[in-house]
């Protein structure tokens, strides 16, 4: 497991917007930032989902989030422009941004995989991704320190067999993540890494690995070191690298 240790206040005052918030790592990223310090704006598609984090976090006591209900599946390009003026008018700029939203699609020779589940898949592991990076950029270059997460993949390093559509977005996405690493480089208080969660006890991996024991993995909330050394100052000036969270 990663190694580190993060102080109580490390994400203070800090605005750190999560997509596929609503559960698994990225509920377990989002309720460990607002125990940090950071308000926490929600981003996902299941409003229901976002709403039990949110209460989570207002129970904990921790700075109030913002619940952000958006299809990335569906939405269109206006819509994230509007999304980057709702977030610029109601918190004037964005300190973080964790991209933890994504799909598996079907697992199967590329032979068998469809166009249509193939273009799926890379639309909201990919091209959303990208939307919401660009879009968003303006408001992170406001902050003094600001931090792109990236998650990634085993099969986004290295390909393997069926793992099609998924494996080639997250080489995609290591792609975008060093493009963006390189561009912000000495021109702006931005930095951009990307991080592997490993097996890990949630429902996209029992949806990949139906045989195995998720007693075996550890939780979201375990991985969770790796997540808060990117997002707060202690990793400033670590840019385009690929950790890994076990």
């Amino acid at each position: 497991m990663f190694d580190y240790s993060a102080r109580p206040e490390l994400l203070k005052d800090r605005v750190i917007l999560v997509t596929g918030a609503g559960r698994g790592i990225g509920a377990a990223a989002a309720k460990t930032y607002a125990a940090h310090g950071a308000t926490v704006l929600l981003l996902g598609k299941t409003e229901a989902n976002l709403t039990q984090v949110y209460d989570e976090i207002e129970a904990a006591g921790h700075p109030q989030p913002a619940v952000i209900p958006f299809n990335l599946e569906t939405a269109l390009p206006h819509q994230y422009d509007e999304l980057a003026a709702m977030i610029e008018t109601e918190f004037g700029h964005l300190d973080g941004l964790l991209h933890n939203a994504s799909i598996i699609g079907p697992r199967t020779p590329l032979e068998q995989l469809s166009g249509e589940n193939f273009m799926r898949v890379m639309h909201v592991n990919v091209n959303a991704m990208f939307m919401l990076t660009s879009t968003l950029l303006p408001l992170l270059k406001l902050s003094q320190d600001a931090s792109v997460i990236f998650t990634s993949s085993s099969v986004g390093r290295k390909g393997r067999a069926y793992w099609g559509a998924y494996g080639v977005s997250k080489f995609a996405t290591e792609g975008l993540m060093q493009t963006l690493a390189d561009e912000v480089d000495t021109v702006a208080p931005i930095r951009s890494n990307s991080i592997n969660p490993g097996a890990t006890r949630t429902s996209m991996r029992a949806q990949a690995y139906p045989g195995e024991n998720p007693a075996n993995n550890p939780t979201p909330e375990e991985i969770m070191p790796v997540y808060l050394y990117l997002m707060g100052p202690d990793s400033t000036g670590i840019n385009g690298q690929a950790f890994d969270a076990q």
